[in-house]
Formats: C-alpha cells, structure tokens, sequence
C-alpha cells in the first residue's frame, strides 16, 4: 500500500504530542510538510501559510488542521477549494455554520472532510455503546475536570470569544455522550463562570434530558489541581456503567471490563485513511450543537480573576 503524503497545518503542542506520533504509526500516510509561522519538525519541509503549501506541494492530497478553531475555517476552505482531504481538529469550527459551509463545500469538490472527535475513539467507548443499546438510560452524570494550565500552558486564544474555555474538554465529554447513548438529549439549561477579564468559561453545570424521561448532569471544571477527573456515570434499568480516565476504562456495576492505554489519535488516522478513500465526509455537529445551546440558555456567573 503506497502512503498518502499528508501535510500538518499549526505545529503546536496537539500536533506533536498526539497527531504526528500517529502519523509516523500509521501506514497509510506519511508527514510530507507543514505549515507554521513559529515552529518546524525535523527533517519535514515548512511552510509559513497553507497557500504556500498548496502552490509550491500540489503532490500533497491531504492535510491536518491543528491550529485553533478561530482560525480554522479560512483554512479549511482554502484547502478544500484546492482540491485537498481535510482534517479538522476538535472541535471542527468557531461556529456550527462554518463548519456546515465547509460540509458543503466538501461535497462539491468531492474531497473527504472529517471532523474529529478524539475521545470517541477511547479503548472503552465502542463496548459503552453497545453495552447501553440494550438497556434503558435512566440518568448520566458527566464529571468532568482538569488543570487549564496543565494542557493548555500559554495558550491565550482559549480564552478568547470561540475558543470555548471549558468546554474544549468538556466537548470532548459530550462527543462521548452523544455516541453511547442510545437516544438523543438536548440541553435544558446551564450556568457559565466566567473568570473577571475572559470571554470564555472556566467552568460550565449543565442539565439535559431525553423525549423517554432519561436525565444527565455535567459538571466542566478548569481549575482542578492533582488527579484530573475524566467520568461519566450512566444509570440503566439493568445496571451502572462508568467511564473513566476520558473513556479508557469500563466498569459495570463496579467490575472492571476494560481498561487500555490511549489510542484515540491512533483511530481517528485508521479512520481518515478510510474517509480519504471513500472521499466520504465525516461530520458530526452533535457535541458543538450541545455547546452552542449551553451558551444560548446559559446563566452567566461572574468568578475571580484567573491567570495562566
């Protein structure tokens, strides 16, 4: 199988911590360039724009979007009018309808577009989902909580009006939601705390329920020090089934029935290479649909000033 030449665009700390490490395990593809303004990887050419990728590297099909959500769009828009598979990081946009306009852009090139959600691809979600299909949800609890600046160190624009603050992790949370349950919830209601001086939350309490009575609580947290806290908790009529360390591990009932290292970036390349293929378009809105909502019926509450 010959590789595909895939180009990274935004060489920051996702990119080299997860999406080339990936890259460089995946047969189906290898790093060809990318594209940044202040970093490079050794040994791959660089870039300073992704218009200069694409006139100067037209051999290169496809392309990675590591850079913020803000920026995103332009550059998706811009490979796809080229002629090039793109895939966006999460979550895929600033706004549901750039990335809707990117689905049907996509659609008339007939190039692949794949939006990714990481933490759908945890060891543990696939036997989640199909555990729950069997059963009736009665209620969820999503606890979800870590250090901003454990994952994000310096990094200004996640506080910045669509960079979602909190949510940037707690999307991740609800991508695995809106996979495993067997019927969809929608929010219902949401208070938002907003640090003195940001434009996005630290930390987010939302409340959602299902047309069968089904309940679930979330509670987003960015100022949590030591163990960081990645659970969702789903009751059924037939059992508790608990997710931990962000869908790595499972248990029912208190037993342990999976628990694997991380692999999530390794399966959304196994994915893209098969979405490159089909040139299929593989977008989700699901996950920035319960955001969006959060922020449109969220409560917001004012906190301390917080600094990075």
């Amino acid at each position: 199988m010959t590789a595909t030449d895939i180009a990274i665009v935004g060489v920051g700390k996702i990119a080299r911590d997860q999406h080339i490490p990936s890259i460089t395990k995946n047969d189906a593809f290898r790093l060809a360039a990318t594209v940044s303004r202040h970093s490079e990887v050794d040994g791959v050419e660089n870039f300073a724009t992704i218009e200069e990728l694409l006139e100067q590297r037209p051999d290169i099909p496809a392309v990675a979007l590591c850079m913020p959500p803000q920026n995103r769009f332009d550059a998706a828009w811009t490979a796809i009018k080229a002629g090039r598979h793109v895939l966006l990081e999460k979550p895929p946009g600033a706004t549901i309808a750039e990335v809707q306009a990117l689905v049907e852009a996509a659609r008339d090139k007939g190039v692949a577009l794949f939006a990714t959600w990481h933490s759908r691809y945890a060891a543990a979600v696939p036997s989640a989902k199909a555990w729950l299909a069997e059963r009736k949800v009665e209620s969820a609890r999503i606890t979800w909580k870590e250090d901003v600046r454990r994952w994000h160190p310096g990094q200004e624009w996640i506080w910045q009006p669509g960079g979602l603050g909190v949510f940037d992790p707690g999307i991740n949370a609800l991508s695995i939601l809106t996979e495993i349950l067997p019927q969809p919830v929608r929010v219902t209601s949401a208070e938002l705390e907003f640090p003195e001086g940001r434009d996005a939350p630290i930390g987010a309490q939302l409340q959602f329920a299902g047309a069968s009575g089904e309940t679930v609580s979330a509670d987003f947290d960015w100022r949590q020090t030591g163990p960081q806290t990645w659970d969702i908790d789903v009751l059924t009529n037939d059992g508790t089934l608990k997710l931990s360390s962000g869908g790595a591990e499972m248990t029912v009932d208190q037993k342990v029935v999976i628990q694997e290292a991380d692999s999530e970036y390794d399966g959304i390349y196994a994915r893209f290479a098969t979405v490159v293929a089909e040139r299929a378009i593989d977008v989700d809105l699901a996950p920035l649909v319960h955001v969006a909502d959060a922020f449109m019926l969220g409560r917001r509450i004012a906190v301390d000033a917080f600094d990075m």
